[in-house]
């Protein structure tokens, strides 16, 4: 397939270059901001609605469920129909779910809102990146790809900030801010982008695949976010979803057009990265999840103070992301992908000091410190080695399919682990339980992530040494000439369209 660009490519430093990295930054910085702000305000929420544990796991759940259910398949849609329709299909609803978020009466309807919400960042996040490929010049478009990510790290950093501000006012406006966001977006967006269009018949889409992905995440994450309280409704969900997941795996095998090419699991390099970025994420999700209660329920910190108590976290993964990149690309990704995941999860058991009238600087700063720089040395590499085990042809594949796969590692964590820690029923409204469930649910994060260090370290293999240049006197006079073949990078390949992984 080949997508043709816009009229004229735009470059960095000109208004059309800053037109589209504020449009595509600002819509991608909306789902950014939500997924940080609605974990501040999950302790209102639930005292609002006078709710269950297991609804705030379902108002996060939810969100992430249709996310990462259906992000491959937005990618397939903004190539078939164009990548500034999707991407503005996907701020309008997702603005049109903030404010039915906003506006819920009862627990029940923000999570029904919680789920648009996350088909509308679907459409959106993969169409961010696309629009920066297709509007860029070639010289400039890994420069743009470079502000892209920094700027939209510096929107999820304010996130946790922004949320305790506005939870202050009112748990509502925690959505409700999103509105004149998109409305922004939009603007810009029809005014400054124009759209890029397919010039040849563009694949099919594999809505099987697709239908089939929601209704087993949905129906396994159902069963398992009840835990020991579930009944035969449950277990027939659980049991449908599981069927589901293996019926994908089936037309996967089958489908001329695979939202996930199984072929590329043959190799064994994006075998144990995906693997560890299930263990990984998964373990992510939880604490970011839980801790932000802990700080709140049991610590006692305001949501202010929650929100920014992250920041470290942030900071650190932007001042040192690009550097430990550097570094795996000349010592290989072993080293990193192993000590990575063990200093996060030595953060996370630090963060079990964190009890009754805890103190940010001896308690909690230690174990964001940690977890900051064990994400830093873990993110850049894990990215960096999904996307060198395929070909360039794949590549937007093989990010799309790390990117769903890092979600779903959260999903069923959340699903799973805080049941499996004891937490559940009104237990987040009585500290001493929370606090227990807390330290266990830690215990259990920190061995997943300790997991993953244990696979990068004896699965990942090493990359192929380069060859040796000749020596420079055995080289004839005639080929003296400079190439550029065996020497490094002199720019970063351009990602895919379908590269939308941040983070976080």
């Amino acid at each position: 397939m080949v997508t043709s660009p816009p009229a004229a490519r735009v470059q960095m430093g000109t208004p059309g270059g800053r037109w589209v990295l504020l449009a595509t930054v600002s819509g991608s910085g909306l789902t950014m901001l939500d997924a940080t702000v609605v974990s501040i305000a999950l302790p209102e929420i639930g005292r609002v609605f006078n709710t269950d544990f297991a609804t705030l796991q379902w108002i996060v759940n939810a969100y992430t469920l249709t996310l990462a259910a259906l992000i491959l398949l937005s990618g397939a849609l903004g190539d078939r129909f164009g990548q500034r329709r999707v991407f503005l299909t996907g701020v309008v609803w997702f603005g049109i779910a903030s404010l039915l978020c906003g506006l819920a009466p009862t627990a029940e309807m923000l999570v029904a809102a919680r789920a648009l919400q996350g088909i509308g960042g679907a459409l959106l996040t993969p169409g961010s990146l696309a629009i920066i490929s297709t509007s860029f010049t070639a010289a400039d478009r890994a420069k743009a790809v470079g502000a892209w990510s920094g700027l939209g790290g510096v929107a999820a950093a304010i996130g946790p900030l922004a949320g305790g501000w506005l939870v202050a006012i009112d748990w509502r406006v925690v959505f409700l801010v999103n509105l004149p966001v998109a409305v922004f977006v939009v603007v810009v967006t029809l005014r400054h982008i124009p759209e890029s269009s397919n010039t040849e018949n563009p694949p099919g889409l594999d809505v099987p695949g697709g239908v089939l992905t929601a209704a087993g995440l949905a129906g396994v994450t159902f069963a398992l976010t009840r835990g020991e309280g579930g009944g035969p409704a449950e277990l027939v969900a659980g049991a449908g979803g599981v069927a589901a997941l293996l019926g994908f795996v089936l037309v996967e095998r089958r489908s001329r057009h695979p939202l996930l090419p199984l072929e590329l699991f043959a190799n064994r390099r994006f075998s144990v990265t995906n693997t560890v970025t299930l263990l990984v994420y998964g373990g992510l999700g939880v604490f970011f999840f839980l801790l932000v209660l802990q700080l709140q329920i049991v610590a006692g910190f305001s949501p202010l103070a929650a929100g920014g108590a992250l920041l470290p976290v942030t900071a650190l993964m932007l001042l040192l992301s690009a550097r430990t990149g550097a570094l795996a690309e000349k010592i290989g990704p072993r080293l990193p992908m192993t000590v990575g995941p063990l200093l996060a999860a030595g953060g996370f058991l630090l963060s079990r000091r964190i009890g009754p009238d805890a103190s940010y600087l001896v308690d909690v700063l230690p174990a964001v410190v940690t977890l900051g720089l064990g994400l830093a040395l873990t993110v850049a590499p894990l990215t960096a080695t999904v996307l060198g085990s395929s070909d360039s042809s794949h590549a937007g594949t093989a990010s799309g399919v790390n990117n769903a796969i890092a979600r779903t590692g959260g999903l069923l964590a959340v699903a799973v682990i805080p049941v499996a820690a004891g937490l559940d029923g009104t237990d987040y409204t009585v500290p001493a339980n929370f606090n227990t469930g807390f330290d266990t649910a830690m215990l259990i994060s920190a061995g997943l992530l300790m997991l993953g260090a244990l696979l990068s370290a004896v699965l990942l293999p090493e990359p192929h040494p380069a060859p040796m240049p000749q020596p420079p006197e055995r080289i004839p006079v005639e080929r003296c000439i400079h190439c550029g073949v065996t020497g490094p990078q002199l720019h970063p390949a351009s990602p895919s369209p379908r590269q939308d992984k941040l983070s976080g």
